[in-house]
């Protein structure tokens, strides 16, 4: 049994959610500004004049930092987790980070931010601090304890880092689960059907197909399948290429010489997908450096032209995955969509002909939020770990592993052990013996994947089992152990049976941090815990400032303004020029002070509203009409009486 609240926490690439148990429904715990979401990005604040420690800001303020700043500023870091240099240059082109210089080929590739590094885990284990925050400023303890989700395809170094990112964040990282398992516990909690289930999931960087079967409260996981290189950064990616030739052809100016400029049009280009959803056309109209103006209209037809080739490369692991359950897709009972990008209506359509639904008169499930839907199932699991509710005792979770693993065998081949879509926790062993004679060594080389030949895999971890007394070659028996615990964090050991000699690894992946070097970031963080606090309190009571002024800003368009006296509207514009000076300073003191006089005299004022909103709420309803309208509407205090619920 944990002790202490127990959060689930969907560490997105896009975005990052914690959501808890409140009974037996999994609820989005809101970051300070209220919304559930908080932007999986990460800023650093420009250098202090006294030559201090530079502020990371993480979420929507280090959002805003993106266009007048972008060299200090990292995003979509969950497609840089556990790869190595190579694979890190790669996915780089596509972004406008900048590796460190002196990192060296088997080292963790570091990111170069302003005149700090980081590595990728160090990056989302700021993302996790800012969720823990949130979480902590809800329950009014402290929160150590956590289930995260990971992309079914995420291999053994993704897993590991996202881990070390946990651990560096002072969370114990109870369990990882996976995010398509995630999805349909948070459906099956709320239906506790029989049947099978595929699980449809393109996020921000990845996608991921799983099928499960639920059965008497048991999710079994039947099949996974993905691709850890696809989702709706792709859609984005393309859109701001086109743009990007567009001006340069038409306008004469290369905008990549320019990166605030470049994140100005990308967040265009997002917004333009994003309406594209709801709306036929989007607009692009973007001001360049010169002066001149680019602007494009896209159709939804042209829109869904251009996408196509990105969507079309979720079909094949779909048909991999049904095929890998053996099932086809008329014995799919439900299918669950997961991810923002979901919500594109050619997505929408895809799923519908890959899973043939229409043509049996069914739909894919959309009830939940696709961006909350894996944080509200990873919820649900803390609360099967932590004993939270009847509901969660009776439920059980059987997730899989998504990859082979083995070892490589004499000649360069791969022996496996642990088939892919093996159910885990799982273990399997397997024998082996010497080539030749006299040998003492044997050199144990673990890998993960689908291909024959070791070179071909990704290399976990190597080890030797030393001591084997000399003997003719086949004669040795060696046994070689793997298990995977519930995270899908493998074990390996091996011992030659005969002489009894023994040697074991916790596989650390090739390219992941060693625990010296988590060990050092985590006391890293407790150097500079204080100075980190006072500066994190200063942006939180200036983000709490910001929103109490922007709501104060549009109460006089509100109908009960005109019911206040005008000494009460002239003691609301006091207070709020009072608060508006102090929310620059650092005064952290004073600007909570006007706060608090800013929320008393805005307090009658949002009594009327309040009283508006119930009138209007059961005029010509019923009762029960009236309290389902209001618990829907009414789910938040009002910005201008945050203060008291800190």
């Amino acid at each position: 049994m944990a002790e202490g609240p127990v959060v689930g926490i969907d560490l997105g690439t896009t975005n990052s959610l914690v959501a808890y148990m409140e009974g037996d429904a999994p609820l989005v715990i809101p970051g300070v500004d209220g919304s559930n979401l908080v932007p999986s990005v990460v800023a650093l604040d420009p250098l202090p004049a006294d030559g201090g420690r530079p502020t990371v800001t993480v979420g929507n303020s280090a959002r805003k930092a993106l266009i007048e700043t972008p060299e200090r500023v990292i995003y979509s870091v969950k497609r840089l987790m556990g790869r190595g240099l190579d694979e890190v240059k790669a996915e780089l082109k596509l972004f406008p980070f900048r590796l460190a210089d002196d990192v060296e080929p088997g080292e963790v590739p570091r990111i170069q931010l302003g005149e700090l590094r980081f590595t990728a885990p160090e990056i989302s284990a700021y993302v996790l601090r800012q969720l823990k925050r949130n979480a902590e400023r809800f329950f009014g303890v402290p929160v150590t304890q956590a289930v995260i989700t990971v992309p079914a395809y995420f291999n053994d170094a993704q897993r590991q880092a996202t881990k070390d990112a946990g651990r560096m964040a002072g969370l114990q990282v109870l369990r990882l689960v996976n995010e398509p398992t995630a999805a349909a516990l948070a459906y099956g909690l709320d239906r506790a059907k029989e049947g099978t289930i595929a699980v449809y999931d393109l996020g921000g960087g990845t996608f991921d197909i799983s099928i499960l079967k639920l059965r008497d409260g048991i999710f079994e996981v039947q099949s996974t399948n993905g691709d850890t290189h696809l989702g709706g950064d792709d859609i984005d990616h393309l859109l701001l290429a086109i743009a990007l030739d567009e001006i340069h052809a038409e306008h004469g100016v290369d905008l990549r010489a320019h990166p605030g400029a470049v994140q100005a049009l990308r967040k265009a280009a997002i917004d333009a997908k994003v309406r594209l959803s709801d709306e036929l056309t989007a607009r692009f109209d973007v001001e360049l450096p010169n002066g001149d103006r680019y602007r494009r209209e896209i159709p939804r037809d042209v829109f869904e032209l251009l996408i196509e080739p990105v969507l079309n490369r979720t079909v094949g692991p779909c048909k991999h995955a049904m095929a890998d359950a053996n099932i086809v897709p008329e014995q799919i009972d439900e299918v669950v969509l997961v991810g923002g990008s979901t919500r594109i209506p050619a997505v929408r359509r895809l799923v519908d002909e890959v899973f043939h639904l229409s043509a049996r008169g069914k739909q894919p499930h959309i009830e939940l939020n696709p961006d909350e839907v894996v944080a509200l199932g990873a919820a649900v699991e803390a609360g099967i770990l932590a004993g939270a509710s009847k509901t969660t005792d009776e439920m059980l979770l059987l997730d899989v592993t998504p990859l082979s693993l083995g070892i490589e065998s004499l000649g360069g081949g791969v022996a496996r052990i642990i088939q892919r879509n093996s159910t885990i926790p799982a273990s399997a062993v397997e024998y082996f013996t010497t080539g030749v004679d006299g040998q003492t060594n044997v050199a144990i080389h673990v890998l993960q994947g689908e291909r024959e030949l070791a070179a071909e895999c990704r290399s976990l971890a190597r080890f030797d089992l030393k001591g084997i007394p000399p003997m003719s070659a086949g004669l040795p028996r060696i046994e070689v152990k793997f298990l995977i615990d519930a995270d899908g964090i493998l074990r390996v050991s091996a011992r030659e049976q005969r002489s009894g000699k023994e040697a074991q690894i916790e596989v650390k992946p090739t390219y992941g941090l060693t625990d010296q070097q988590v060990e050092s970031m985590i006391l890293d963080s407790f150097d500079h815990a204080e100075e980190d606090f006072a500066k994190r309190l200063l942006i939180e009571v200036r983000n709490e400032a910001e929103a109490i002024l922007a709501a104060v800003e549009r109460a006089p368009h509100n109908p009960m303004w005109n019911e206040l006296t005008d000494e009460e509207r002239a003691a609301i514009a006091a207070a709020r020029d009072r608060l508006a000076a102090m929310k620059h300073t650092d005064d952290l003191a004073a600007m909570s002070e006007a706060i608090v006089a800013l929320d008393q005299v805005t307090r009658h004022f949002a009594e009327l509203m309040m009283d508006l909103a119930v009138s209007s709420a059961i005029r010509g309803k019923t009762m029960e009409a009236a309290g389902q309208e209001l618990a829907e509407n009414v789910t938040a205090p009002h910005p201008m009486a945050a203060a008291e619920f800190k």
